[in-house]
């Protein structure tokens, strides 16, 4: 995967991330939540932020001071 593959799919996940946050925030403040896709899409969250971590660190070099 190239660099710019890379920033495309990063921008993409940080996209799904917010649009997530903004599916649980709504669910949350619904009449009647509904624990368990609130948990799915908790969990899904999560990954995607374990995947925007890996991108992060695999586009920026570690530069030891």
């Amino acid at each position: 995967m190239t660099e710019e593959e890379m920033r495309k799919r990063l921008e993409s996940l940080r996209i799904e991330h917010r649009d997530l946050d903004a599916a649980i925030g709504a669910l949350t403040t619904a009449g009647s939540p509904d624990q368990l896709q609130i948990a799915r899409l908790k969990k899904r969250k999560l990954r995607l932020k374990d995947q925007i971590a890996l991108i992060e660190d695999a586009l920026l070099p570690d530069i030891i001071a």
